[in-house]
């Protein structure tokens, strides 16, 4: 679980080669390239375009679509992208000037059927419309101004002031309409409603190649990403030149590749002030996690990998937040059902070991806290020797909740500060570890009599972050300003304390689950005994409602909090810096390394 480490790579060459090499490194997919030109043509002639996929989609969401067609005989993908995407902002351009005309002839409607005469034959003079409230008519009247109600209403009058410039003295603001007519108004409304029909019926037509277009979907991103690719480099009759950022194992190969085909190559690690992308390298049962971590932020290139402790901890809070081990089994059955369904994608199979990680720890804590469908089972039994945990202990859970966000922190802390080349650079995050493990120490100290001595290791554990703090948040700058910084940096504790707090709501959540399991157990017997004939039915619908909807709340509890506590409070201490995700010039159809 690490951020693979990037150089900064060089090609030169050519010009009569450069097509050569982009077609080579495009099979490769290992490079994210550089832009060397500050503003690149994106006009590649009428050809393939990286918005393939939105034509599909586009022509996929036709109402009406035609039989399709299988012979490749006259079927021209980039023609048909081409034709899609053209009708799509034709569509999209022709709606929007319908609505607009639409409202211009519902405002215009009440003034009846006229035209704009031009100034030449009305003097100079031009019409002024209001609709003005009926009690403010005498205001109109009292305005010494030339008008006439053409139409009234049971709250409006329609008035129409004929004036060389805008009258002021008017009670109420005017009316655009515009200077066309609703008579010019509706023709083109017309126009545009069979502009419409014939653009649908059009791309109507375009459906019949969705299958073969489909087909060809690859091939039309591929060829779009080679086309800009050609736009990155550098050139200047006859050379060319290339950079790009490279995993530092494939410089020796690229290298190699270079010499073999007469290409100028160089390679360096990047400079401190530089941010490359980050490409993150997880194991196959793990990769999910970086998933989890990208769905709020990329870390920085010169942070670290948060994917594995995320996977791990998101699956640990969402079964504290589901806190039944029935429900656990629920979603495991569930699991096996779909498992082979998973299978047939790639981003099922990244899944899959991350939800079945979920039901073994949404089973095991279920088991802790002794809660199968809201039943506690009997304490001489087998399930009753696992409960170690009871929910009805406020003081015990909200302890446990704690020290889970405590040990959350101080990871993050210490993660945090075994990045730095500089180990000085890290001892703020080491002080802070050492508070809040001072702080949790002394919280079970005081929780726990009988570790009396707790309190004395917390309280030095304490003492010693809070110095590491003060000397090292600006250590490296003048004593005067590094002791200011130091002790500003004291201002984090209230924050670190509310961070932990937020843990609570493992707790809060867990204990909700199983009270409203609970309830509906009871209520169920409550109907059973209530009525003998057909209680057992309206019994077991209760018990399948109110489960079946406990179960969605826990699910979706799990998910929104347990990222919330990973993307939030221990990204807020073991994430510094945020860096953008390393995109390789990669073919998306089969290739090989030539």
């Amino acid at each position: 679980m690490s951020i693979v480490r990037l150089e900064r790579v060089t090609f030169a060459g050519m010009s009569s080669d450069k097509d050569r090499l982009l077609d080579d490194l495009h099979q490769r997919g290992c490079l994210e390239l550089i832009p060397l030109r500050t503003h690149a043509n994106d006009s590649f002639g009428g050809g393939p375009s990286s918005e393939a996929r939105e034509a599909l989609k586009f022509l996929l969401t036709c109402p009406q679509r035609r039989r399709q067609v299988r012979d490749d005989a006259e079927f021209d993908a980039e023609s048909v992208e081409h034709r899609a995407l053209q009708l799509q902002k034709s569509i999209h351009a022709l709606e929007a000037e319908r609505d607009s005309l639409l409202q211009r002839v519902a405002d215009a409607r009440p003034w009846g059927h006229f035209r704009f005469p031009s100034l030449e034959e009305m003097g100079d003079l031009r019409l002024w419309f209001y609709v003005v409230p009926h009690k403010d008519m005498s205001k109109v009247e009292a305005a010494g101004l030339v008008w006439e109600v053409v139409r009234r209403d049971h709250r409006f009058a329609y008035v129409v002031v004929l004036d060389k410039t805008e009258p002021q003295s008017m009670p109420v603001p005017r009316v655009h309409l515009g200077s066309i007519s609703p008579e010019q108004l509706q023709r083109r409304l017309d126009e545009v409603e069979l502009a419409i029909e014939d653009a649908q019926a059009e791309r109507a037509y375009l459906t019949r190649w969705c299958l073969l277009f489909a087909r060809d979907l690859a091939r039309l991103e591929d060829a779009a990403a080679r086309a800009d690719a050609a736009q990155q480099t550098c050139d200047r009759e006859p050379l060319f030149a290339l950079e790009a950022w490279a995993p530092r194992e494939q410089v020796a190969e690229l290298q190699q590749y270079a010499a073999r085909n007469g290409f100028l190559f160089e390679s360096r690690p990047p400079a401190s002030d530089e941010s490359p992308p980050t490409l993150m390298r997880n194991p196959p049962r793990m990769s999910v996690g970086e998933d989890l971590v990208n769905f709020y932020m990329t870390p920085g290139y010169w942070g670290w990998d948060p994917s594995g402790i995320v996977l791990v901890s998101f699956a640990i809070f969402f079964a504290m937040i589901l806190a039944d081990a029935g429900y656990a089994a629920v979603l495991g059955l569930g699991l096996l059902a779909g498992w082979k369904r998973l299978g047939r994608s790639e981003g099922g199979r990244r899944f899959r070991p991350m939800l079945a990680l979920i039901v073994v720890a949404s089973l095991a804590y279920g088991a802790l806290v002794g809660s199968y469908f809201g039943i506690t089972p009997p304490k001489g039994s087998l399930l009753g020797r696992l409960h170690w945990l009871d929910m009805n202990n406020s003081k015990l859970m909200m302890g446990v909740s704690v020290l889970v966000g405590g040990i959350h922190v101080v990871l993050a802390n210490i993660m945090n500060a075994r990045r730095y080349a500089d180990r000085r650079d890290g001892l703020a995050s080491v002080g802070w570890a050492c508070a809040v493990s001072g702080g949790l120490l002394l919280a079970s100290g005081a929780a726990i009599p009988a570790l009396g001595l707790l309190k004395s290791i917390g309280g030095g554990a304490v003492g010693l972050g809070l110095i590491l703090v003060v000397g090292f948040t600006a250590w490296r700058e003048k004593p005067l300003k590094r002791l200011i910084l130091g002790l500003l940096g004291l201002t984090r504790v209230s924050g670190a304390f509310g961070d932990i707090l937020s843990y609570l709501r493992l707790f809060a959540l867990g204990l909700a689950s199983a009270s409203l399991a609970m309830a509906f157990n009871d209520m169920a017997a409550g109907i059973r005994s209530a009525m003998p004939s057909v209680g057992l039915l309206l019994a077991l619908l209760v018990l399948a409602f109110g489960h079946a909807l406990n179960i969605l709340l826990g699910v979706s509890s799990g998910v929104i909090h347990g990222l919330r506590l990973n993307v939030i409070e221990f990204f807020n201490w073991g994430l510094k810096d945020e860096g953008r995700l390393f995109k390789p010039f990669r073919r998306k159809e089969d290739f090989s390394w030539k």
